[in-house]
């Protein structure tokens, strides 16, 4: 689920930081700038683990901070696929449901990848898995707030750095805008579809 990601970047310290430690000035830099955010094709970033090299800092002409190239690894979240993980239902919709790791909210698991038989109910809001029994069908309720062990199937990795003013017309992009800042930067795609995954509920008596 996680991971040590080797990285490389060239930290600014201003000058009234002068005084600390420089381990300590670029710890703090490097968890302001990366910490929370999610890197493309690298995964969430989580916290720095350590610094495995400093190179010379220089400082520039009109700029009195001091700039240092530092080699570095980083905990980052990122889950190989066909990982099993498990999360707490945040909502359910047509698209599928919504999986919770509390700290990573983008994990959808699609319809096709629910129990089968499965069905959307309208009113309640909720998948329901169709369990065949010799007595019948049971309808097992995937309600929100309760755990769920799912596998991990595909991730999808968007960039949304800013980009250039386009030519556009300004209806279609500020459509286009609106669009792209409802997308996650970073989504998993889990499924259920398979004995033992599911909600925890549904197996604890097995």
């Amino acid at each position: 689920m996680f991971v040590l990601v080797e990285m490389t970047d060239t930290v600014r310290i201003p000058p009234w930081q002068f005084e600390r430690k420089l381990n300590d000035a670029i710890t703090e830099e490097l968890n302001k700038k990366l910490a929370n955010k999610v890197v493309y094709n690298v995964g969430l970033c989580i916290c720095l683990y350590d610094i495995t090299k400093l190179e010379d800092s220089y400082i520039f002409p009109g700029d009195g901070a001091s700039h240092t190239k530092v080699h570095f690894r980083y905990v980052v979240f990122h889950p190989f696929l066909d990982e099993i993980l498990v999360g707490e239902i945040k909502g359910c919709s047509l698209e599928g449901v919504h999986v919770s790791l509390g700290f990573f909210d983008d994990i959808i698991i699609p319809p096709e990848s629910l129990q089968q038989p499965a069905k959307f109910d309208e009113a309640e809001q909720v998948w329901v898995w169709e369990y065949e029994t010799e007595e019948g069908a049971h309808d097992l309720y995937m309600d929100t707030g309760e755990e769920i062990r799912f596998r991990v199937v595909d991730e999808t990795f968007i960039d949304t750095s800013p980009t250039g003013p386009s030519s556009a017309e300004p209806s279609t992009s500020g459509a286009a805008e609106e669009a792209q800042k409802k997308e996650a930067p970073y989504t998993l795609v889990g499924s259920i579809s398979e004995p033992g995954l599911g909600l925890l509920s549904w197996w604890t008596n097995s």
